[in-house]
């Protein structure tokens, strides 16, 4: 059976794409930080349906914990076939002079290092090199890579930038390998991210600049998620697909 890891799969866009994953066949690995019960809550949805999956706890802003979560798939699935590194966080809105130093380390740490450290250890399960068969990355990002969030979010859309930039690069470093790597870019999606931010309501605020003139869904992301994660989309590497409302 193929596996699929998702990073930060207790709620919103990773926990759509699990319940999806398992649609498809995967067994799941939801990984979660602090919420165990959401975490084991959709494990339990899964099996209800039938398919395979199960809740492994790790920070992912932590090398050490990074490298045991692996560990730890490997001993309960035995292989990986994909990882999806959507695990994320922001903070208040705020413009870059007010940024501390341990803010930005708390973003970077999470959205940026963590991801490379995954993927790293996704190299070592995948990679012919290391008697792997190849497989999938897919790596979600945020189009406010591409807008840079001003008076907002600008130390989170670098960290995004900075993923952007992975994905293209180690697109490339990995094709022969058989392992492909692509990105979803979201945004103006009804997660519990906008909390985090310090705006709830801040799709119902900016909707009218959106030209489908609404926010989006998390099963909507997911199916991108998905496509990029399975051999439908089999000659594509290094490529984005934004799911923002045509924004």
């Amino acid at each position: 059976m193929k596996t699929i890891l998702i990073t930060g799969a207790s709620r919103g866009i990773g926990a759509a794409t699990a319940l999806l994953a398992a649609e498809r066949g995967f067994a799941v690995a939801v990984n979660y930080n602090k919420s165990k019960e959401s975490a084991e809550n959709i494990v339990e949805k899964i099996r209800l349906k039938g398919g395979l999956a199960k809740a492994f706890q790790a920070d992912v802003s932590n090398e050490t914990e990074i490298i045991q979560l692996f560990n730890q798939i490997d001993t309960e699935f035995g292989n990986l076939t994909c990882l999806v590194n959507n695990a994320g966080i922001l903070e208040h809105q705020s413009t870059l002079e007010n940024l501390t130093w341990e803010r930005l380390q708390r973003i970077f740490q999470a959205n940026t290092l963590g991801p490379f450290i995954c993927c790293r250890e996704a190299i070592k399960r995948m990679s012919p090199k290391y008697g792997g068969n190849g497989g999938t990355i897919v790596n979600v990002s945020s189009i406010a890579s591409r807008t840079g969030a001003p008076f907002e979010y600008i130390d989170y859309a670098a960290s995004k930038g900075a993923i952007d930039a992975l994905t293209i690069g180690l697109s490339k470093e990995l094709a022969e390998d058989g392992i492909r790597v692509n990105g979803v870019r979201p945004a103006f999606i009804h997660t519990d991210i906008h909390i985090s931010g310090g705006e709830p309501g801040r799709i119902e605020r900016i909707k009218d600049s959106i030209p489908l003139k609404r926010g989006g869904l998390t099963s909507e992301v997911a199916e991108a998620i998905l496509w990029l994660a399975t051999e439908q989309s089999s000659y594509s590497t290094g490529i984005f697909i934004d799911v923002t409302g045509g924004r």
